[in-house]
């Protein structure tokens, strides 16, 4: 039985029974649903290159999708992003804190008014929670990548075909060719 069903707020307890990504906010356990094929290939191309930078750098975590991380907002208690690179220790519990760098791939159902305000109110927490740069993924736009960081969260930097998008300053040195994202 869910906790809501139950009349109470969920708990981080919860989250580790709940079947599938979900994330925690406002008490309740939000389900995400499954990816389509170019959402998973951009996750996984996108997790490749971060994987190839912690080899390169020796410091840091690429961490493809479900990973749970557990924040402490107000009204939010993990973040279970599409990828995101970790600097803290990795163990058999969830992951202790918000990422350094998170992305966000949009699905088909990630468009329009309501979908643009629940994106930027994501981003707010992940700053608020500590996160330096968020990626939203759009692969049915022209500006594909869109670079939100934390110390400008407003003005977006935009990356499209032909370009490489990084994600300074949280990855120094890191960016990979926007092309890479098609299959």
């Amino acid at each position: 039985m869910r906790p809501e069903s139950e009349g109470r707020e969920a708990t981080i307890e919860d989250l580790w029974h709940e079947p599938g990504k979900a994330e925690l906010v406002n008490g309740r356990i939000v389900r995400m649903p499954p990816a389509s094929g170019l959402h998973a290939y951009v996750a996984g191309k996108i997790c490749a290159s971060l994987t190839e930078y912690e080899r390169r750098t020796g410091s840091g975590h690429a961490i493809g999708d479900c990973a749970a991380f557990v924040v402490n907002l107000p009204h939010r208690k993990s973040f279970c992003p599409d990828v995101a690179y970790q600097v803290g220790p990795l163990t058999m519990d969830f992951v202790q804190g918000a990422p350094v760098f998170a992305v966000e791939v949009r699905s088909k159902s990630n468009y329009g008014p309501a979908s643009e305000r629940a994106l930027a109110a994501k981003r707010a927490d992940y700053f608020a929670a500590g996160t330096r740069v968020v990626w939203d993924v759009d692969l049915l736009g022209k500006d594909v990548v869109r670079v939100y960081r934390a110390d400008d969260p407003g003005r977006p930097r935009i990356y499209g075909r032909g370009e490489r998008a990084e994600a300074e300053p949280a990855l120094p040195g890191w960016a990979m060719p926007v092309d890479d994202l098609f299959p």
